[in-house]
């Protein structure tokens, strides 16, 4: 158990789930559940995506790059910078097979439909990966009809780039809620894979992506994510939410976190990896603003979600 909800001094619900924490040497720093089972990271596979795709001839960085790393929150700049990514193909949002959805975050979903914003490829949170996915096509000749599937050119070159980062032969392949494959791994892969990257020596492809990320987490995430938080607030971590419970950082020392929460409950997420984090030796005000959350009774805090410990 990692995580309880108390409401007026009654722990009313437990969240469970294995967390993984590599030392700066590599070596393991400390675990909890069943951290080398087979898992599915979700988006926070997306890095090791966005690397993958620079190795294949993708010319962005900055805050382009972070855009294809990230589970944006489908603020304005972000749907801009999709269309910006597709122009470099040649491209439109006519080309995207992203699932039509409504921007993630709630304050731009109320403003989306506010001003008359329907359901859309852009919106959905997935669209800066896949304008990635669709210029990387583009570049190397590759179909983009179908770009989605496991076996196209792209997809085999994303595979091939999360076993080498994650020293761990792909466990599962399945289909991501973009439409996208998911290629699963453990969480001590993960954990490898993001630790790689931090490490990575400049002029390399990963030391690209971690830059990108470290210089623009807003575009990583948003205006209200945690993930913009912690990337914001702990000078040099590299970090990414996957859905379902997953989460993966790591620091310029090579240390690393990789996190699952079994109900896929995205509210216990940041209480653990600040509890990671503070266990590794980070000192960082965001890590306190995120080791709990309110929880509400009338409007008023009436408890919290926190961590319980390992």
């Amino acid at each position: 158990m990692l995580v309880e909800v108390v409401r007026s001094g009654f722990v009313e619900c437990r969240h469970r789930g294995s967390v993984l924490a590599l030392a700066s040497d590599g070596t393991v720093a400390f675990a909890a559940g069943d951290p080398d089972q087979p898992m599915l990271p979700r988006s926070s596979n997306k890095p090791m995506q966005a690397a993958a795709m620079v190795d294949a001839g993708l010319e962005l960085d900055g805050e382009l790059l972070a855009l294809a790393a990230a589970s944006h929150s489908g603020e304005d700049r972000h749907l801009d910078g999709v269309r910006r990514i597709l122009a470099i193909g040649g491209l439109d949002e006519s080309s995207l097979q992203t699932p039509p959805d409504y921007p993630v975050d709630d304050v731009e979903k109320l403003r989306y439909v506010a001003a008359g914003g329907e359901p859309a490829s852009i919106a959905m949170n997935c669209s800066g990966k896949h304008a990635a996915m669709l210029v990387t096509c583009v570049l190397n000749g590759w179909p983009t009809e179908t770009y989605r599937s496991p076996d196209h050119p792209l997809q085999l070159t994303v595979r091939r780039t999360i076993e080498r980062l994650a020293d761990e032969t792909i466990g599962t392949t399945g289909v991501d809620g973009c439409g996208a494959p998911v290629f699963g791994i453990s969480l001590a892969g993960l954990a490898r894979a993001f630790r790689t990257m931090a490490l990575a020596a400049p002029g390399t492809t990963e030391h690209r992506v971690a830059t990108a990320i470290r210089e623009h987490p807003q575009w990583l995430g948003g205006d209200r994510r945690d993930v913009t938080r912690f990337v914001e607030g702990v000078p040099g971590l590299i970090a990414k939410d996957g859905a379902e419970g997953v989460y993966a950082a790591a620091l310029p020392d090579g240390s690393a976190v990789a996190l699952k929460i079994d109900d896929g409950a995205g509210r216990a997420r940041p209480p653990v990896m600040s509890a990671a984090l503070k266990r590794l030796g980070v000192v960082a005000p965001v890590l306190d603003e995120l080791a709990s959350a309110p929880l509400l009774g009338g409007g008023q805090p009436v408890g919290e979600v926190r961590f319980t410990g390992w």
